[in-house]
């Protein structure tokens, strides 16, 4: 009889499994799956080959591919090229981080637990804000549960957002907001230079009213600048002030927490996380001090105790609010894990460049920034930026006044080995044929010259 814990394909093994789970053939373990959507041919797999083989043809098949080390990425939106430094990537894959799943025993996990503890001292330092988890799956979420928890907070279930958000992170925010009644609604924006329309928020905001989200910097990289009128605004009808951050400005721009904030959400992506294909990503939260807010906060939290005794420091999880901490149905959320060792390189990522690190790493993205707008600027044809703004890691670039669109010179500059911006008119039509592109410390001055050359070429190309 073949070795039960070794796989056999032997027809007597197949007869007796099938036997053993009383269906009459292989197929029927697929009976689930509606037949028209089945792959009724076989597949194209050549073979068997040797291992060897199989490696060749899938690394001949890999090599097809291009990516941001093959390639000058300036598309903008959610995810961007940063670099990395060399000591996140030995911290982090080290076994006993790389292994931490989660701290389900404190008692044996005081590790993990004190690096993610020190996440949160230090994305707190950084928001200037009093209490933050040791994060949720991405920005998007964030945002989501940013919405749910202020209505938890006031009672009320209105929520205002700005005009220019990001379309996926508008989707997975109303995804959070529906099955509990909240109401997701748009402030205006000025189309001149993006602030907030402050004559429709007064009209908007109501007793009802849960939350104003701003995005500082917004979607389209502009500096929403009035946002102390706009905590003002929501805070006199009792709603609480959100502001989405990109943690990589915050070295040059004042941290939320010092404008009225009382949530902080962002993307940590930035802090020491590669793009991945676009995850797993890393969302920041962080909130005011109160009791109140602390405990709707949801995913993990660590705190810092002492051993009993009193001679050693200790870490534990504090709070939890968790469905699957005894709080089932009452908890704060479903979330049921989350991105523990991103939020460990980024802890080690912002250790290591501390605040003059970060001013100079702001600093080099917004010179960056500045200095790409001024090139693109200069093309016959292009509007670069649309808003009359400071502008940060994004700018617009509109083609208006050209005769080419976004994707005909989208598909130019990427036979020059150049990604250029992510097209806007579908979720913006307003905005004509703008593209949202990006620039951070990665781009050097001959990469943005070589987008400008680009550009201009595919713009004259017939």
């Amino acid at each position: 009889m073949p070795n039960p814990y070794i796989p056999n394909d032997t027809e007597d093994s197949e007869k007796r499994l099938l036997e053993a789970l009383s269906i009459p053939d292989v197929e029927a373990l697929f009976s689930d799956i509606p037949k028209e959507i089945r792959l009724k041919s076989s597949l194209k797999i050549p073979g068997p080959l040797p291992e060897a083989d199989v490696k060749r043809e899938v690394e001949s098949i890999l090599k097809k591919n291009r990516t941001v080390k093959d390639l000058r990425v300036f598309l903008g939106g959610e995810v961007w090229p940063h670099h990395v430094p060399a000591v996140v990537d030995e911290v982090s894959s080290r076994s006993e981080f790389l292994t931490s799943y989660t701290p389900y025993q404190p008692e044996v996990s005081q590790g993990i637990l004190q690096a993610l503890f020190e996440y949160q001292s230090m994305i707190c330092e950084l928001l200037e804000m009093d209490a933050a988890n040791c994060s949720v799956y991405d920005w998007s979420s964030a945002l989501g549960e940013a919405a749910r928890m202020a209505a938890r907070i006031t009672k009320r279930y209105t929520f205002i957002v700005p005009h220019y958000i990001s379309p996926e992170r508008l989707t997975v925010l109303k995804t959070y907001a529906e099955p509990t009644g909240i109401r997701v609604l748009k402030v205006k924006q000025d189309v001149k230079n993006g602030e907030i329309d402050l004559k429709d928020l007064k009209e908007k905001v109501s007793r009802e009213t849960a939350a104003v989200y701003v995005e500082n910097p917004s979607y389209l990289g502009f500096i929403v600048e009035h946002v102390e009128a706009v905590a003002e605004i929501v805070h006199d009808c009792g709603g609480l002030f959100v502001v989405g951050v990109d943690p990589t400005s915050l070295g040059i721009f004042r941290p939320p927490g010092d404008y009225g904030a009382d949530i902080v959400v962002g993307e940590g992506q930035p802090l020491g996380n590669y793009m991945n294909c676009g995850g797993p990503l890393l969302g920041i939260m962080a909130c005011r001090g109160k009791l109140s807010f602390i405990r709707q906060m949801p995913g993990r939290m660590i705190g810092m105790t002492t051993t009993k005794d009193g001679s050693r420091r200790a870490y534990c999880m504090v709070l939890q609010t968790r469905e699957q901490h005894i709080r089932r149905e009452r908890a704060t959320s479903n979330i049921c894990t989350n991105e523990a060792l991103c939020a460990l390189r980024a802890a080690v990522y912002m250790a290591l460049l501390g605040p003059e690190g970060f001013r100079e790493l702001g600093e080099n993205i917004l010179y960056k920034t500045q200095y790409a707008v001024k090139r693109l600027s200069q093309i016959e044809g292009v509007r670069v930026p649309l808003f009359d703004a400071p502008h940060f890691k994004g700018f617009t670039v509109n083609l208006d006044g050209a005769s080419k669109t976004i994707s005909e010179v989208n598909e130019r500059l990427l036979r020059r080995g150049i990604v250029g911006g992510k097209p806007l008119r579908s979720s913006f039509p307003e905005l004509g044929e703008t593209a949202l592109y990006s620039v951070t410390e990665l781009h050097k001055v001959e990469d943005i010259r070589a987008l400008e050359e680009g550009l201009r070429k595919a713009l004259e190309e017939g």
